[in-house]
């Protein structure tokens, strides 16, 4: 049984997994947030914020913090995370588990266009629509920021900085959101097409189901591959099982 987990945190499935272990006798666990959202809420546990200065830093700390076991929760387009905690691990010997809740699949229905980066989402939209409803989060808005004649709606939990597009509305939410929510918002924004990354999970899925109603075209941002020789598991008992734990 693991005595001191170290769990990179930030989503919805890291925090479950957080009150999961702290509840159990005999385990430690840390949270590590990015510190890129101003109030991340409440965690079990202890918690840790900011970076650790890349892979070795990570390491380093691992060691010093005698962690008996990794768990990456991240989102699934925090990619250098990942990268630096497979690297971390590899060098410690720390075992590590990578949780990646499920991709969304396009239904019947869903007017699709998959794309590898943000910047190739940019360059799909004035064939597509004038008015966008951007839900890719606050960072990496400076790749559409050259789009001058498109309206771009964007949501994000904090507010993003520079560079952004000139025709910027801002829309601070967190999710979950709803169907009848999301419809609202598309057809008050009179909103033409949808971009959005391949988050999964169902907090922030109603404004696919949304789009597909309104027969909106969605640009999906496809996710950043795990790095060789890193599997992932879906869920939360996936991660325990990995650790050699028994559902509560």
């Amino acid at each position: 049984m693991p005595a001191h987990v170290l769990l990179l945190g930030g989503t919805t499935e890291a925090r479950r997994l957080a009150a999961d272990l702290a509840a159990r006798p005999g385990i430690r666990v840390t949270t590590s947030l990015a510190g890129r959202v101003a109030r991340p809420g409440a965690v079990a546990g202890e918690l840790r914020t900011g970076g650790f200065g890349g892979a070795d830093g990570l390491a380093d700390w691992l060691r010093a913090h005698r962690v008996t076991a990794l768990v990456d929760a991240t989102h699934p387009f925090a990619e250098s995370i990942t990268a630096n905690a497979a690297r971390a691990a590899a060098v410690t010997g720390v075992p590590l588990v990578v949780l990646r809740r499920p991709g969304w699949r396009p239904d019947p229905g869903d007017r699709w266009y998959c794309v590898p980066s943000v910047r190739a989402a940019a360059g799909t939209l004035p064939r597509l629509g004038r008015r966008v409803f951007l839900s890719t989060g606050r960072l990496g808005l400076a790749a559409f920021a050259h789009l001058t004649d498109l309206h771009f709606v964007v949501r994000s939990v904090d507010p993003p900085g520079p560079p952004l597009p000139p025709q910027t509305e801002l829309v601070l939410a967190r999710g979950p959101f709803t169907v009848a929510g999301e419809t609202e918002l598309l057809r008050t924004h009179r909103i033409e097409v949808l971009v959005t990354k391949d988050s999964g999970g169902e907090a922030t899925a109603a404004k696919l189901t949304a789009a597909r109603e309104l027969a909106l075209p969605v640009v999906v941002v496809r996710r950043p591959a795990l790095p060789r020789g890193v599997t992932a598991v879906p869920d939360e008992a996936g991660v325990l099982e990995r650790l050699g734990l028994s559902p509560l």
